[in-house]
């Protein structure tokens, strides 16, 4: 009895579910729509060349689909490498993962300095530090300085999951330039 009680059970549910396939196919509709049009996809992205402009700022931004990480230079930017994926600090090795709160960790490589010609900082955190407040954040939850080394800069990005995520480059205000890195709240 419990079988045959089952058995109808699924075949209502089968019975539901090809009849809405065959619903919304004949009206042309999709289900597979893009979360606010977004289609960046979460594979690594790379772009550009080294440059000794030091990276003066950084900041954070929400917007209604994507939150927003903002790195600010003084002088022409374009190179960067983000990618998911473990991050290391500059020059020693350190793993952050452990430091970092979020799911997923985004890896930023930034290929500009974080201190002037005169070796000396120009941004206010020290290695391991934690460089934004994110509460009420619907993505990010974490950004931590990696350290700068060589003329590579380094952060972890920690967010919520594994989600799509865009890098641009922008010129300005001035003679600046920025990096920009916008991680979607969902897919």
């Amino acid at each position: 009895m419990r079988i045959r009680s089952a058995l109808t059970a699924v075949a209502v549910v089968l019975a539901g579910l090809v009849a809405g396939v065959g619903s919304s196919s004949a009206a042309g509709s999709s289900n597979t729509a893009a979360y606010c049009g977004i289609t960046w996809g979460s594979a690594e992205k790379s772009a550009g060349a080294l440059s000794d402009a030091p990276l003066t700022e950084v900041r954070t931004g929400r917007h209604d689909c994507y939150d927003r990480v903002v790195f600010e230079f003084a002088g022409p930017v374009d190179g960067y490498a983000i990618g998911y994926g473990e991050t290391w600090t500059e020059g020693e090795g350190l793993a952050l993962s452990p430091y970092t709160a979020g799911g997923a960790l985004l890896r930023v490589s930034l290929r500009a300095p974080a201190y002037d010609d005169a070796h000396q900082g120009t941004v206010p955190y020290a290695v391991g530090e934690h460089v934004a407040n994110l509460l009420r954040y619907s993505t990010l939850r974490d950004v931590v300085f990696g350290g700068s080394f060589e003329g590579y800069s380094t952060f972890a990005v920690g967010v919520r999951a594994r989600l799509p995520f865009r890098v641009l480059v922008l010129t300005g205000p001035g003679t600046h330039s920025r990096i920009v890195l916008d991680v979607a709240h969902q897919w």
